[in-house]
């Protein structure tokens, strides 16, 4: 039978941790839909489509959808869903303007408490532009993102100590 000193007692977290962890939730959450919207809204090759020409296409799609043989129906109706949905993609350009805000709110601080430096970032398609504005710089030769955390991570030790 186990030992009543061994097994750890569970002390609830302070108001503090959970307002940290909550805040870490946002930041990561704000982060990772802005990298996924630039993700979306990379450049493809070809011809960029305007909203235009694709509900023009619809128009096509939607006359020959009556008088097409069932294979060739089948086709268009998802040609069709393609477009609708290519459709919607191109009319939501104003959230990659509020996703960005958001992002250049909290990278700074997500980045130091990741290690996470400006060539990763870089890496993962975030302009230097949007880099800037989020105040996050090259950092000098010889450290790296993770050595800026953890100068980082002992100045607050110290500070809550």
């Amino acid at each position: 039978m186990p030992d009543a000193k061994a097994i750890p007692s569970h002390r609830p977290m302070s108001s503090a941790h959970k307002a940290a962890l909550a805040r870490g939730r946002e930041e990561g959450r704000a982060v990772r839909r802005y990298l996924e919207a630039i993700e979306h809204n990379r450049p493809r090759r070809g011809r960029k489509r305007t909203p235009d020409s694709i509900r023009k296409r619809l128009g096509v799609v939607n006359d020959l959808l009556p008088s097409s043989d069932p294979l060739a129906r089948l086709h268009l109706l998802q040609e069709k869903a393609d477009l609708t949905a290519e459709l919607a993609r191109s009319s939501s350009t104003d959230d990659l303007a509020m996703l960005e805000k958001a992002f250049v709110k909290v990278a700074k601080a997500y980045g130091l408490r990741k290690g996470i430096g400006y060539n990763a970032w870089r890496a993962a398609g975030v302009s230097a532009a949007v880099l800037q504005r989020a105040e996050i710089g090259r950092v000098p030769n010889g450290t790296t993102a993770a050595t800026t955390r953890a100068a980082t991570v002992t100045k607050t030790r110290t500070r809550t100590a």
